[in-house]
C-alpha cells in the first residue's frame, strides 16, 4: 500500500513539474491581450470601488470620504 501512494506521489509531481514551461516571446502577444486580464476594465472598477462608499452609508471599506447614502458624490 505505501508503495502504491509513494509511486501515486511521485507520478503526481513529475506531471505537476512538466507543467512548468516557459512562454515563447511570439506567444506572450496572444497571453496580453484584453480577453486574458482579470479584470477586463480595471478604470471602471477602480472608479466604482471610489465612489460605492460615497453611496452606501454603512459600507465598511478603507476609503475615505462621506456621504448620505443618498447616491451624491
Amino acid at each position: 500500500m505505501t508503495k502504491l501512494c509513494t509511486l501515486l506521489l511521485i507520478s503526481g509531481l513529475i506531471s505537476g513539474l512538466m507543467a512548468c514551461t516557459s512562454v515563447a516571446p511570439w506567444e506572450r502577444g496572444v497571453l496580453a491581450q484584453p480577453q486574458m486580464a482579470l479584470d477586463p476594465n480595471p478604470l471602471q472598477s477602480g472608479l466604482r470601488a471610489h465612489n460605492y462608499p460615497s453611496r452606501e452609508a454603512g459600507a465598511s471599506t478603507n476609503a475615505s470620504g462621506g456621504g448620505g447614502g443618498c447616491g451624491c458624490f
